[in-house]
C-alpha cells in the first residue's frame, strides 16, 4: 500500500465536489492549488473560486500562483513533497508541473474521452444532442485531454435535461470514479490504455456569440442549444416589440412539434403562455429574463409586460 501525498488543482464548484470527497475519505490532500483572485461585478470586488473558499474553510495548504512556470512558484510546490497530483477543471499544466510527482498527475474530464475534448464537454454534449456522455480519468501529457486513460464512466442524459442538471450528475459520479482511481493508485493495481482513434467531436470554450439562438435552424437543433446552456452561460436572443429591441435571455423551454404557418421567430402569446414560432413548431418558453431585469417564469412577466402583435425574436 503506498503512503500517498495528494496536490489538488481545481478552480471551479464542479471541482470542490471532488476535493471533499478526497477530504471526507481521508486522504492526505498536502497542498491545493486554484486560481488567483479576480475582481468581478459592478464594484469590481476581489472573487475567490470555489475552491480556494473550500480550502481557507478546511484549513488547507492554499497556493494562488499566476504563472505555473514561475521559480518561485516551482519551488513552492517542490516544498509539499507531494506524489501523486490531481487536476480537475484547472489550466494546462506546463511539463514541470505535470512530471514532479512520481506516481504522475491525473486529471477528471467530464466526458468519455477521446470524444468532447476541450473547455466545455459537458454543454457540447447537451448541444450536439448526444444520449450519454460521462467521465474519464487519465494521466495527463503535453496536449490536451489526450493521455492515458484509467478509468471511465457511462451516464445517460435525460432528453430533457439541461446543463446544470447534468453538471451535478457528472459532478457526483466523477467524485467517485476520482476515489477509485486514486485507490488503484495507492494500491498499485492501475491499468491504463491509450485513447482510442475516432472521429473527434470538439468541445471548445463557449463564448457570448455561441449562445445566440438561430431561429431559422431546426426544432431540435434550438432546442438542445438552450438546455445546453441553461444555466449558464445562457442563450440568448434580441426581441423586437415594436420599435424596441430587447435582449432576451432563455432558460426552461419545452418544444411542440406542430405544423403552423407563422413566420420564424414569431411571438405567440396567451394569458400564461409564450411560444415562438420555428420550423416544424414551436419553442414554448417557461423561464426567461429581459435585459435589465430579474430571471422569471413566463406568467410572471406576462403580469407586467405587453408584448406588441409583430413582437418577434432575431
Amino acid at each position: 500500500m503506498r503512503d500517498l501525498r495528494i496536490v489538488f488543482m481545481g478552480t471551479p464548484d464542479f471541482a470542490v465536489a471532488i476535493l471533499d470527497r478526497l477530504i471526507q475519505g481521508k486522504f492526505d490532500v498536502v497542498g491545493v492549488i486554484t486560481a488567483p483572485d479576480k475582481p468581478a461585478g459592478r464594484g469590481r470586488k476581489m472573487n475567490e473560486s470555489a475552491v480556494k473558499k473550500y480550502a481557507v474553510k478546511n484549513n488547507l495548504k492554499l497556493l494562488q500562483p499566476t504563472n505555473l512556470k514561475s521559480e518561485e512558484f516551482i519551488q513552492e510546490l517542490e516544498a509539499l513533497n507531494a506524489n501523486l497530483q490531481i487536476v480537475v477543471a484547472f489550466r494546462m499544466l506546463p511539463k514541470v508541473v505535470w512530471q514532479m510527482p512520481i506516481y504522475g498527475t491525473f486529471n477528471l474530464h467530464a466526458s468519455l474521452l477521446p470524444a468532447y475534448r476541450g473547455a466545455a464537454p459537458i454543454n457540447w454534449a447537451i448541444i450536439n444532442g448526444e444520449t450519454k456522455t460521462g467521465v474519464t480519468t487519465f494521466f495527463i501529457d503535453e496536449k490536451i485531454d489526450t493521455g492515458n486513460i484509467i478509468l471511465q464512466q457511462e451516464v445517460l442524459i435525460r432528453n430533457d435535461e439541461t446543463v446544470g442538471e447534468l453538471h451535478d450528475k457528472l459532478m457526483n459520479v466523477g467524485s467517485e470514479l476520482v476515489v477509485k482511481t486514486v485507490n488503484q493508485i495507492q494500491q498499485n493495481t492501475i491499468k491504463t490504455y491509450k485513447q482510442p482513434k475516432i472521429e473527434q467531436k470538439p468541445a471548445p470554450k463557449i463564448f457570448t456569440e455561441t449562445c445566440r439562438i438561430d431561429w431559422t435552424a431546426p426544432i431540435n437543433t434550438i432546442y438542445n442549444l438552450i438546455r445546453g446552456l441553461n444555466p449558464y452561460p445562457t442563450a440568448w436572443t434580441i426581441l423586437t416589440n415594436d420599435d424596441e429591441e430587447i435582449k432576451l435571455k432563455i432558460f426552461d423551454i419545452k418544444k411542440e412539434v406542430l405544423s403552423h404557418q407563422h413566420f420564424l421567430g414569431t411571438i405567440i402569446t396567451s394569458k400564461n403562455e409564450i411560444k415562438v414560432a420555428v420550423t416544424n413548431g414551436f419553442i414554448k418558453i417557461e423561464k426567461l429574463q429581459l435585459a435589465g431585469k430579474r430571471k422569471m417564469d413566463t406568467e410572471s412577466l406576462l403580469n407586467g409586460f405587453s408584448f406588441s402583435k409583430n413582437a418577434r425574436v432575431q
